[in-house]
């Protein structure tokens, strides 16, 4: 059986790209999650911004966050392609708990709550 889990992959790639050609071309890359049972959740291109450091001589990035629902070994498969290409700068893969989060949420809310009353 394969555990399905909810990641979120931060890629920054190089700023000379066109960024309407950013998300079809992802989307080539999306495909070892899609074949594998995964499923792409969304694909946000955040633009160009400032790095806080240079990247291969880049002083500037284009962000693209990808919500993702997949089996671990598809997302390493996923990352390691990223990275093999020239355009990429740097990726930065996280895995999410939404219910966890959830959780921890509701329980600042109730101690601020109980904060307020006192």
């Amino acid at each position: 059986m394969v555990f399905m889990r909810h990641y979120e992959v931060m890629v920054i790639l190089d700023p000379s790209l066109d960024e309407r050609t950013i998300a079809p071309s992802l989307d080539t890359f999306l495909n070892v999650i899609r074949t594998t049972g995964g499923n792409v959740e969304k694909v946000e291109v955040w633009g160009k911004r400032r790095l806080s450091f240079e990247i291969n001589k880049n002083a500037e990035g284009i962000y693209a966050v990808l919500d993702l629902i997949s089996s671990p070994d598809a997302v390493k498969e996923l990352d390691r392609q990223l990275g093999l290409q020239e355009t990429v700068l740097r990726t930065k893969v996280i895995r999410r708990e939404p219910a966890k989060a959830a959780k921890t949420a509701a329980r600042i809310a109730a101690k601020a709550a109980a904060k307020a009353k006192a």
